[in-house]
């Protein structure tokens, strides 16, 4: 089970080391990942050319892939960067963002993991059953399921590619192999603003540039994501004020902070 103790002494690795997180990411979410990466102590790049992530994938300390705005040329640099990540030994965070809501979309990222598996798929109910179930609908890109009714779907994800599922929603699942890690924090403004499940991808891979155990690296990030809600929602007036309150509450986390706040379990998965 993580403790309060291993997700601040990873949060500590990432203040001191401040890793160098690549992005391939989407339009909507650059800013905001970007600012978060920043405020939790990485070093954040976002480089989607074809002709430069083999070159940045491979000197980086983790690779964040997000297909939330999509063109065959963004597919192509995915493709090279994920290829190079594996080939260095980095750490890959997948972001599978709406992939039931378009066959383009279901298609690219089964592309993708068919080219080279991550350490960690990150995404939300719709986005994992999907990539277990064609049949899986979505409301754009967001949700259209509750967490705990996608556990099983993130269970059979994780054995299809042996790699850790990170499961957001109101409760947090992060399973491999027989782990299952429950994170119960967060709060209800977080799904008001735009962009916070791509967020939880980028620090995902800040984590694991640290910890080279993806499970807990995971783990620690849903963690963190949803303390830093709480805090941050205690001076929030609404999604807008909210944002700029995470921020400052990732920047300003301290080791009694999750120590008070942490809610995690495991169980056998």
């Amino acid at each position: 089970m993580i403790s309060a103790q291993s997700v601040w002494e990873d949060l500590v690795k990432i203040r001191e080391r401040s890793p160098l997180v690549h992005n391939i990411t989407n339009f909507v979410v650059m800013n905001n990942t970007a600012n978060a990466l920043l405020a939790i102590g990485a070093s954040p790049v976002m480089a989607h050319a074809g002709e430069e992530v083999e070159e940045i994938a491979g000197a980086c300390g983790a690779l964040v892939v997000n297909i939330g705005t999509l063109n065959p040329q963004w597919v192509g640099a995915m493709e090279k960067a994920m290829l190079k990540a594996r080939e260095g030994g980095v750490p890959i965070v997948l972001d599978p963002v709406g992939a039931g809501a378009t066959s383009y979309r279901l298609d690219t990222v089964r592309g993708l993991l068919a080219a080279a598996v991550p350490q960690i798929i990150r995404g939300n109910a719709s986005e994992i059953s999907a990539l277990v179930s064609a049949g899986t609908t979505m409301k754009g890109v967001d949700s259209s399921l509750s967490s705990d009714s996608a556990c099983g779907a993130a269970k059979t994800l994780s054995a299809m590619h042996g790699c850790v599922v990170s499961l957001s929603g109101e409760t947090d699942y992060i399973v491999q192999g027989g782990r299952l890690e429950c994170v119960r924090n967060g709060h209800p403004l977080m799904p008001r603003v735009t962009g916070l499940g791509c967020t939880a991808s980028a620090l995902s891979a800040a984590f694991a540039a640290v910890n080279g155990e993806a499970f807990a690296a995971a783990a620690h990030a849903m963690a963190v994501m949803g303390i830093a809600g709480e805090i941050a929602a205690r001076e929030a007036k609404g999604p807008g004020s909210f944002q700029v309150h995470f921020l400052d509450a990732l920047y300003r986390l301290r080791e009694e902070d999750i120590g008070s706040l942490l809610r995690a379990g495991r169980e056998a998965a």
